[in-house]
């Protein structure tokens, strides 16, 4: 990114004031107040909380005269807040503007290990990726970090190799590592679209209703096939569709009751709703099932196949379009359409080989403990079982998520097994 010059009034330098020590009510405003009484100029202010230690650094233009003064009257203002201050000037101090990151990266684990990061960094630094600044974003159900890099001479469409690079270091730490260009688009999001079944959902709903009909093996093993790839979904669901057939109606239900949602899918979507977000479920499972779910969590879309019955039975066969691969990607396109919005502003969440036109097609395509053949294509790829972790690789905090929920009177937080 091009440097600039701040400019400054007449007759002063640059220089870096900073003070660090317990955070305690009152610092900044002496701070402040002993600046202002020298004519500082400010130019730029940062102020962090660190687990209670106070960070708080000013660039700004000052009388050199004064620097003796100034610095004098700090440490004496100061020395009850226990502050340590210091001023640095000269040919040290850079007058430029903060960089821009052209990049995000978010850490997720559990644990997260300063071996991980030290490896993370040092692929970084073989591209010359610069990181401009580390953030914790999560402490809870997983460890989450996030860096901001630039990386040099950037242009839109760079970053495949790099991207590569920690999918490879991911598996290999045992880390979800996930990258995103920075800047207003990575903001811009406003439709979350999730698949159900082992996403939404932790099982798998035509394996629930097959264990009523005695063939549970049957169809679990179609459905491997299917989901990695290696069988024709159309045909699949068909085949799997006619094992239920003769069973009462009435399993809907018991099935839909017997729904186990993911760990940190209520949360994740109440947080997503609360923020503005739209929120979408598209499923190659059987909407007479999914539609209860949808409403409870007040979903704004809802898409799947549907069962025929007759008579109160099973046929086991499907009425109508099939939703597909082919077909999960266009009912996102008609969400996003419906919303208001770009494709580039829909995020897609899956686990198989049937979600890879959705996740190709969203602004962003994040594989959720998924099969290998999605995991190739997707944006960014998690392996721990909470679904929390879309909120954190958005750029939401768990703060902020915690927040919600205690201003909406619900403990967002559980014990872990």
């Amino acid at each position: 990114m091009p440097a600039f010059e701040v400019e400054l009034q007449d007759g002063l330098k640059h220089a870096v004031v900073s003070t660090a020590g317990p955070d305690r009510p009152g610092v900044s405003g002496v701070f402040f107040e002993v600046l202002a009484r020298h004519g500082v100029q400010l130019l730029d202010v940062s102020q962090t909380d660190f687990r209670g230690q106070l960070n708080l650094a000013a660039f700004v233009g000052m009388d050199p005269l004064r620097l003796s003064d100034i610095e004098r009257e700090l440490r004496a203002s100061l020395w009850d807040f226990a502050q340590r201050v210091t001023i640095e000037t000269g040919q040290e101090v850079r007058a430029v503007s903060r960089p821009r990151s052209t990049h995000v990266v978010v850490a997720l684990g559990n644990p997260v290990t300063a071996e991980q990061v030290s490896r993370l960094g040092a692929t970084l630094a073989r591209f010359g990726a610069n990181i401009d600044r580390i953030n914790g974003i999560s402490d809870y159900p997983v460890t989450g970090l996030e860096f901001r890099v630039t990386l040099p001479n950037y242009t839109p469409g760079d970053g495949r190799e790099i991207r590569r690079e920690l999918a490879a270091l991911s598996a290999e730490l045992r880390v979800d590592l996930a990258m995103e260009n920075a800047g207003l688009h990575r903001r811009a999001k406003r439709l979350v679209c999730f698949d159900c079944d082992s996403t939404l959902i932790t099982g798998e709903v035509i394996e629930m209703l097959a264990a009523h009909a005695g063939k549970e093996d049957v169809v679990a093993r179609v459905t491997e096939r299917a989901m990695r790839g290696e069988l024709d979904f159309e045909q699949s669901l068909r085949e799997r569709v006619a094992t239920l057939a003769g069973l009462d109606e009435s399993v809907i239900s018991e099935v839909a009751q017997a729904i186990q949602l993911t760990p940190g899918a209520r949360t994740t979507i109440r947080t997503l709703k609360s923020m503005g977000y739209r929120t979408a479920v598209v499923s190659g499972g059987f909407i007479q099932v999914l539609s209860g779910l949808a409403d409870e969590l007040g979903l704004d879309y809802a898409r799947a196949n549907t069962l025929e019955i007759v008579d109160g039975k099973l046929t086991g066969r499907v009425v109508g379009t099939i939703v597909d691969r082919d077909a999960k990607a266009e009912l996102l396109g008609e969400f996003a359409a419906d919303s208001g919005l770009t494709m580039a502003q829909t995020v897609a969440v899956g686990d198989g080989a049937n979600d890879i036109s959705m996740l190709s097609s969203a602004g962003l395509g994040i594989a959720f403990n998924a099969k290998p053949a999605l995991k190739e294509v997707a944006d960014a790829s998690v392996n721990f079982p909470f679904l929390d972790e879309v909120l954190y690789i958005l750029g939401i905090p768990r703060e902020e998520i915690d927040f919600a929920n205690e201003t909406a009177g619900i403990s967002g937080r559980v014990a872990l097994a």
